[in-house]
């Protein structure tokens, strides 16, 4: 389970600043963290959750990690807007006996995301390959 608090480096900025965040609601199987500087006019949230569907060896658990941050438009500065960003697990839980190719699967996203080639640096600035074409719409 995930602590009340991510303080300690767990989400860091583009500039790979540490972010730190605090649990304000759990229901279910999804909770939700506030980052802790927030002005409430224009939140920053990061949501997880998870959802299972079908049963025996047809069973699926989908989990989601998503933040969402709302800031002025930058054309219509009258006008609030929200940029989300978010990783989704579809893993067939129910015929697995280990996570170990989930754990590969996202590997391969993370790295794609977060590095350039043969970089081994963590790159938080979005200019890791997949990171590109995700913000620049990229192919």
């Amino acid at each position: 389970m995930l602590p009340n608090t991510l303080v300690t480096n767990e989400v860091k900025n583009a500039a790979g600043v540490e972010l730190e965040f605090s649990r304000i609601q759990s229901v279910g199987r999804t909770t939700e963290f506030k980052y802790l500087l927030e002005n409430p006019g224009f939140p920053l949230r990061l949501k997880i959750s998870h959802q299972e569907a079908g049963s025996g060896t047809s069973r699926r658990r989908r989990s989601v990690v998503r933040f969402d941050q709302t800031s002025i438009g930058g054309l219509d500065n009258t006008k609030t807007i929200t940029h989300s960003c978010y990783i989704v697990a579809d893993i067939p839980v129910g015929n697995v006996s280990t996570y170990g190719i989930a754990k590969d699967v996202l590997a391969y996203l993370l790295s794609f995301c977060a590095s350039l080639g043969a970089s081994t640096t963590i790159l938080y600035d979005g200019t890791g390959n997949g990171a590109v074409s995700l913000v620049n719409g990229d192919l």
